[in-house]
């Protein structure tokens, strides 16, 4: 079954809408239960959360995990923790890494990964669970054959897999979602369209019309100890398609699981 009966939908997936009212109203009426809201920095306007809170109210959807940047956690952790404590927030994420502090070697990786188990450790003393997520570049083996995932994740730091950038990274999500079995509290449900298809929309699918087999993944990512399972597409043509079409996949798979 569904960890916790949530059917969750990442906001990035329709950043294309054009106000947060159409976006959360939609997905309601579809049967989302929950979203994940995204900060690209410390936000502009703070008054703008109480807004944002309470139109999940209103739609009655749950937000209980976020996405941070890297830059936020290092500098503002107070700042992550309150806006989590506002909108309900356990789990707390950093999403990407600039390519621009994307060291080249395994020493460069470890020290990254030495300032999140430091990030993890403040979270965990304001009461909160962090995570890192992945894409394909860390699934890519350096020079001396280890990969940087493994040492941005070192002993401790926990991970909310996106299992199709894995797939798009030439690594099997089975296999790391056995080695972090533990320490995957949440995972990144996505779909890889057919080669060559969906050049458009970054070859990317709506879910369950992808080529992954997400009814194995799926069980797989419960087995590893998931409790949120966040849809997600990077960038979707059409996003009210690919919210409607993801749903039942997700309510297909999920029930089946």
């Amino acid at each position: 079954m569904i960890p916790n009966n949530d059917l969750s939908f990442q906001m990035f997936s329709s950043r294309a809408a054009a106000t947060l009212e159409e976006q959360l109203q939609y997905l309601a009426e579809l049967g989302y239960t929950d979203v994940q809201p995204f900060f690209f920095g410390v936000p502009e306007d703070m008054a703008a959360l109480d807004d944002y809170v309470a139109l999940l109210k209103k739609y009655r959807l749950t937000a209980k995990s976020g996405h941070f940047t890297f830059n936020v956690f290092e500098h503002s952790p107070d700042l992550v923790a309150g806006i989590a404590r506002k909108f309900g927030m356990g789990l707390v994420v950093i999403p990407w890494i600039n390519p621009e502090d994307r060291p080249a070697t395994a020493q460069g990786w470890k020290a990254i990964g030495a300032r999140l188990a430091a990030i993890t450790g403040q979270m965990k003393q304001r009461g909160l669970t962090f995570a890192y997520h992945n894409h394909e570049f860390e699934m890519v083996p350096l020079p001396d054959g280890s990969y940087p995932l493994d040492h941005l994740l070192g002993d401790e730091v926990p991970l909310e897999p996106d299992l199709a950038w894995m797939v798009v990274g030439h690594a099997d999500p089975l296999v790391w979602l056995k080695k972090y079995a533990g320490r995957i509290p949440a995972v990144h449900v996505k779909d890889i369209a057919p080669a060559g298809e969906a050049l458009d929309e970054k070859g990317f699918a709506d879910l369950g019309h992808g080529t992954l087999d997400w009814q194995a993944l799926w069980v797989a990512s419960v087995a590893a100890g998931s409790q949120l399972m966040v849809v997600e597409h990077d960038l979707p043509s059409d996003w009210r398609r690919f919210a409607r079409r993801s749903i039942a996949a997700m309510k297909k798979i999920g029930g089946a699981a």
